[in-house]
Parts: structure tokens; sequence; C-alpha cells
């Protein structure tokens, strides 16, 4: 905390104080402390956490992987429709990040994209970031969760800011500069990405992107 000093004695300074006002001395502290922790509470933020790409999650699903139902690839067409103006944005800007790196595209996976926007706004309820949902799931449950089968390996990166014009941009942006989540967003594996976005009305933004390699 910032101090200004007070030349006069607390019972001069009662005297002088209608005729000079340097009882402002006492309060400016205050004054200027709260300030400096509303410039704090301003300030863009940004968290990421790092990548899961399992490799006890993969050998098991590979041990037990089953061919793609008709069930699940209506429903995936069905959801694909509904993904958000802010998902289907961030869908373009990882296939932009990949294409700059010579890789396919990834293709969206609707039923997928429902989980992550479950688990996005679930991180917003519980205000954190964790790959863990609050009620105990990982990324492969809840992708059978939504009837996902006949993958290969799942991998996921989650990712919160607040204060930033852009949003998304900078999710990619820094997703691009943490080394675990460009490896997870470069992994020339992935055939299909599910990814949900969640705003809260506070300004913060949630992301899970969950990429898939049938």
């Amino acid at each position: 905390m910032t101090t200004f000093p007070c030349a006069l004695s607390p019972s001069a300074l009662r005297r002088t104080a209608a005729k000079t006002g340097l009882l402002l001395c006492l309060i400016l502290p205050g004054i200027t402390s709260a300030f400096a922790q509303q410039n704090v509470q301003s300030r863009p933020v940004a968290r990421l956490i790092g990548v899961t790409t399992s490799p006890q999650v993969a050998r098991l699903v590979r041990a037990s992987n089953r061919p793609l139902n008709a069930a699940y690839a209506a429903s995936a067409r069905l959801v694909a429709v509904s993904v958000t103006g802010d998902e289907h944005r961030l869908f373009e800007l990882i296939n932009r990040e990949r294409a700059k790196l010579g890789l396919a595209p990834v293709e969206l996976d609707g039923a997928m994209s429902s989980a992550a926007r479950e688990h996005a706004l679930d991180m917003a309820d519980a205000g954190k970031l964790n790959h863990a949902g609050r009620d105990g799931s990982d990324t492969a449950m809840r992708a059978r969760r939504v009837g996902v089968r006949g993958w290969q390996m799942l991998g996921e990166n989650i990712a919160f800011n607040q204060g930033f014009d852009d949003p998304v941009a900078f999710a990619v942006e820094r997703w691009m500069k943490s080394v675990k989540h460009r490896e997870n967003i470069a992994n020339p594996a992935w055939t299909h990405t599910g990814l949900g976005i969640a705003r809260k009305a506070d300004g913060s933004v949630y992301f899970t992107q969950v990429f898939l390699e049938r």
C-alpha cells in the first residue's frame, strides 16, 4: 500500500483540517489501494491446462475398438448444425493452424462437440479449469456418454480467458504458444474434433476442444 506522510500531529491536523483539507492524507492510501485493486481486477487474464492424450485410454480403446454405429452417425449430423458462432470460428482457426503446418484439416464431430460444450459449461459453473468433470468424468467417459464409438485415440485442450476483445482467437494463439497444446493441435493422426465454448456474465470464457483419431 502506498502511504502519504502527514507532517502534522493528529491534534494539529484536526485543528487545521477545515482550512487546509489535510485529512485527505489519511484517506488517500485507502483510495489508492481501491484503485490498485480495481486495475488488477480489470486486467485480462488467461489460463491453460495441459493436454490429455492418455496412453491408457488409447490402449484401452484399441483393445475394444468397435465400428461407428448408425445411431451415433445420425446424432452427429443432428448436433453438428447447432454449433455456435464462436465454436465454428474456433474450428476454422484450428484448421487454419493445421494448414500452416501442412496438415490435413480435422472434421467437425457434432456429438463430440455436444460433449465438449457440456464440459465447458461444467467448468464455467465450477469457476475453474479441470480435465475432470465435477461428476468425475474424463474425456473418454464423456465421449461414451454421447455415443461416440470407433475412435482410436482422444486428446483434449482446455482454456480460460477473460477481458480480451477476441477470446476465441486469443485461446488459439495461447494454445499454439504452449508446447503441449501445440503438439495436440499439430498431431497428424487426428481426423475429427469436437469443441465447446461457455461464456459467463462476468466476461470469462471457457473452452474445451477434443481431438479424435478414427
